[in-house]
């Protein structure tokens, strides 16, 4: 089986247009308009974005700040690159694949550093910070966030229990592993700290609501856009349609078939450089 940090990082094939087009709207948008809200309050002339993925806090960006500010997108995965410059934004971007463990940008570069859900899957989140820390101004500001335990991110959950059900004996956990394996306010505020960052941070809670036209929806998001598809197929990949079909009927059972409507929580986190 691939090596689960390498599996839980691989957004490739059909995952990054289903990310897009159903996960997107489906729990990262709220999301994406409150840290650029955040953005605008700060008011840089340039920002980073790391961990970009297919784009979605960079066309709220992009839509939302000055003409004048200078945006750059990274991720680790070409195929999330390609889908966001695909989409477009409303102003230039500078799109650039790029590992946050080695940014390629000069000392203090930027005024921001922007990551919606990205430092979860760090796999080293002290270096990566302090290397953030290194492309930031000094006073310049880190604004990240993460999601809350699984069990407060109701679609997430239902998925993972449904799927887990197919295989008790090894249950696919991506998503209580790594998307909601990383909110405990003192080790993140301990991290950030050691990566270069003035404590304590600003740590916020934000609960959210998650909405779909169907029962399908979420089922699909989340075993077919996600990297709970590897973990599914790595176990027997002729049984991607039946790991979907055992979430959606969850989902139904839980929520209906139609006009769902669930919890979503995470955290909001704003950090200085030193």
């Amino acid at each position: 089986m691939q090596h689960r940090q390498d599996s839980d990082s691989a957004f490739a094939g059909s995952v990054p247009e289903i990310y897009d087009r159903l996960l997107v709207p489906l729990i990262f948008e709220v999301y994406a308009d409150d840290l650029v809200a955040r953005l605008e309050a700060i008011d840089p002339s340039s920002v980073l974005e790391v961990a970009a993925g297919s784009g979605v806090v960079t066309r709220a960006m992009a839509s939302a700040l000055s003409g004048s500010v200078a945006l750059t997108a990274t991720d680790l995965n070409q195929a999330m690159i390609d889908r966001g410059v695909a989409v477009g934004t409303a102003m230039p971007v500078t799109w650039r694949a790029a590992d946050v463990m080695a940014l390629p940008f000069e000392d203090e570069s930027f005024d921001a550093v922007v990551c919606q859900f990205g430092v979860m899957f760090f796999p080293d989140r002290v270096a990566a910070y302090a290397e953030v820390a290194r492309v930031l101004r000094p006073g310049g500001v880190f604004l990240f966030n993460v999601w809350g335990r699984i069990e407060d991110n109701e679609f997430a959950d239902v998925v993972t229990r449904a799927v887990g059900g197919l295989w008790p004996d090894d249950p696919p956990e991506f998503l209580a592993r790594t998307p909601h394996g990383y909110h405990d306010e003192a080790a993140i505020q301990a991290d950030v700290e050691a990566g270069g960052f003035s404590a304590p941070a600003m740590y916020e809670a934000l609960e959210a609501r998650s909405r779909a036209v169907s029962c399908e929806v979420p089922a699909v998001a989340y075993c077919q856009g996600t990297p709970l598809r590897n973990e599914i197929e790595a176990r027997d990949p002729a049984r991607l349609m039946e790991a979907t079909e055992a979430a959606t009927n969850a989902i139904r059972q839980r929520f209906g078939p139609a006009d769902l409507d669930s919890k979503i929580c995470g955290y909001v986190v704003t950090a200085t450089r030193c």
